[in-house]
């Protein structure tokens, strides 16, 4: 049985899917299903928070969700790979609410403009690695051979 899709394909044996009988998620940024056939190689990108190349933090949480995407994009370039290559995001927030995720959904879709969006999960939690950091980001890359 076919999954139907809501992307066009990419050529990349990498697909987006938006279920019938799932609500459509790309309207909040993701997808809730890609499918990614092999021989690929799996680019695994640790939790990048809003901390700039000095080491610095903002105090505010979209100057924070920006960096994080900065620092995002940095990591992909380094492996070669773009943002629609990333198969899967996992997203933590400090003191999560429906502002902190419009900020963070608007800031997602800029960066993957017209690409099909990932898979994504959100973790509420009260705390992160660094004090005063309030969001942090990582990523699953695929890029087919």
């Amino acid at each position: 049985m076919s999954l139907p899709s809501t992307a066009a394909p990419n050529g990349r044996r990498t697909r987006f899917i938006q279920p019938q009988g799932l609500y459509d998620a790309t309207a909040n940024g993701y997808s809730h299903l890609v499918i990614a056939e092999a021989p690929a190689r799996h680019i695994y990108i640790a939790g990048q928070g809003g901390e700039n190349a000095r080491g610095e933090l903002s105090p505010d949480f979209a100057q924070q969700v920006a960096q994080a995407l900065h620092n995002l994009a940095t990591a992909l370039e380094a492996a070669q790979a773009k943002p629609s290559d990333v198969v899967k995001l996992t997203v933590l927030v400090v003191d999560h609410t429906q502002e902190r995720l419009g900020v963070f959904v608007q800031a997602l879709r800029a960066m993957w403009g017209a690409a099909p969006p990932p898979a994504c999960t959100l973790m509420p939690v009260p705390r992160l690695a660094l004090d005063g950091m309030l969001f942090e980001i990582d990523a699953t890359a695929v890029i087919h051979g």
